[in-house]
């Protein structure tokens, strides 16, 4: 059972979080009219080899059901930032890829997204505690 002093460490935790992605979130809709999951989405598929990942991957990797990568994955390929296909050699798998609007997309939309995560969380903590937050937060992701 988690002594007070703990429970008020996690409650922190989750009010950080919640401020700061909500806050993310707004303006990331307001100024670009993308959620932060589909701008999530976006990244992940930027960061991955190819520009693509398998859908099961995706979901894992922006934390979403698989129902829920699906539903946005099909909205981003309508507005045409992603394009799905078959991955090779298994008949039920399927990958979804960043288009070259995709990563335009991505680029305008992540001025707003990092002018927000320098305003709303690197600007209230020092290098010292930046590193110290990471260090903590990659033990409980890693």
């Amino acid at each position: 059972m988690p002594r007070p002093e703990e429970l008020a460490s996690w409650r922190a935790f989750l009010r950080a979080h919640a401020t700061v992605t909500r806050a993310l979130e707004t303006e990331l809709v307001a100024e670009q009219g993308l959620s932060l999951a589909a701008y999530d989405v976006l990244v992940q598929l930027a960061e991955a080899p190819n520009r693509r990942l398998r859908m099961t991957e995706l979901a894992d990797a922006v934390l979403l059901s698989r129902s829920g990568v699906t539903r946005l994955v099909d909205r981003l390929e309508r507005a045409g930032f992603v394009r799905r296909t078959r991955v090779e050699g298994d008949g039920r798998g399927v990958a979804a890829g960043l288009t070259s609007a995709g990563l335009d997309r991505l680029r305008t939309a992540s001025r707003t997204h990092l002018r927000g995560v320098t305003e709303h969380f690197v600007k209230h903590l020092t290098p010292d505690q930046l590193a110290t937050l990471e260090r903590v937060t990659r033990e409980l992701a890693p």
